[in-house]
């Protein structure tokens, strides 16, 4: 099945506590290049976010992003540390006493001092965590996989039927070839008819000149190369997958031969046919640049 290279997944998930939120996106790129945006505090499930976009994704630039709000996980336990908060009181009192100053000790006044509470944040469970992340990943590039698919497909038609135009091109050019040939032996014919007038013409000349004229022109080798390279567009498509760079392969294959075909004949009719080749070669070109 043939995918687009651009694409949009959004999934949320509620697990654990937390409201997780992840979103996919893409654009065409030549190879496959992931970023993985997520909360600091979940930086440890970058690597394996990474590892399964790769195992989904063949090609383009993806960008992933994760919003985590962690209402009822990620608590914290808050304890005293009695010796320092006895230390920091008896040091108050005796410059109370030192001094004759008013004792004014009270709870808030005390609790400025951060360093008598002892805070220990729960241990997260990393495992469980990553297993929560990728779940709401999978959902998001099942989205996003529907969304690339269905632009595959439409690429697909387009390409099928571009395909197809260039193929009744090529049998035009195969049925005009020939009669160029016997089109250059007739002017040939007149020509010599005219310049030698009464004398008389070497008939085994012109059929000489005509041979060589065809040789020259041939394009039957082209055509042949043209026929079995939308033979093989045909195959790719339907085979589907990651073929956007080999199908970019065969489309200079192709635009080589049109080419070929073009220097090679000095008919107009031909020339024509050529360049509403090259036309539908371009329009090809321009959807596969965005088919993974």
């Amino acid at each position: 099945m043939v995918k687009s290279m651009t694409g949009y997944g959004r999934a949320a998930l509620a697990a654990g506590g937390r409201e997780i939120t992840a979103e996919v996106r893409s654009v065409n790129n030549r190879y496959l290049d992931c970023g993985v945006k997520l909360p600091r505090l979940y930086a440890f499930a970058e690597e394996p976010i990474r590892r399964r976009v790769k195992e989904t994704i063949a090609r383009g630039k993806v960008d992933v992003y994760f919003t985590v709000t962690a209402s009822g996980a990620d608590t914290v336990d808050i304890t005293l540390n009695r010796p320092v908060l006895e230390s920091y009181l008896t040091a108050l009192r005796s410059i109370a006493d030192d001094f004759g100053l008013t004792d004014d000790i009270t709870v808030s006044a005390v609790a400025r001092n951060q360093d008598i509470f002892v805070v220990k944040k729960t241990e997260a469970d990393e495992a469980q965590i990553t297993a929560d992340l990728l779940q709401t990943l999978d959902q998001a590039l099942t989205a996003y996989d529907a969304m690339r698919t269905a632009e595959g497909q439409a690429m697909e038609r387009d390409v099928r039927g571009r395909a197809e135009t260039i193929r009744g091109l090529v049998k035009k050019i195969e049925a005009r070839a020939p009669q160029t040939v016997e089109e250059y032996r007739a002017r040939l014919t007149a020509k010599l008819e005219e310049v030698l007038a009464k004398q008389g013409i070497d008939e085994s000349r012109i059929l000489t000149e005509a041979a060589i004229f065809a040789d020259r022109v041939a394009v039957d080798e082209e055509t042949v190369r043209l026929h079995s390279h939308l033979s093989q567009l045909d195959e790719m498509l339907k085979t589907g997958g990651p073929i956007g760079r080999k199908l970019d392969f065969l489309l200079q294959e192709l635009n080589r031969e049109a080419n070929t075909i073009g220097s090679k004949s000095g008919d107009l009719e031909l020339t024509r046919t050529v360049v509403e080749i090259k036309a539908e070669l371009e329009k090809i070109r321009e959807q596969i640049q965005n088919i993974e």
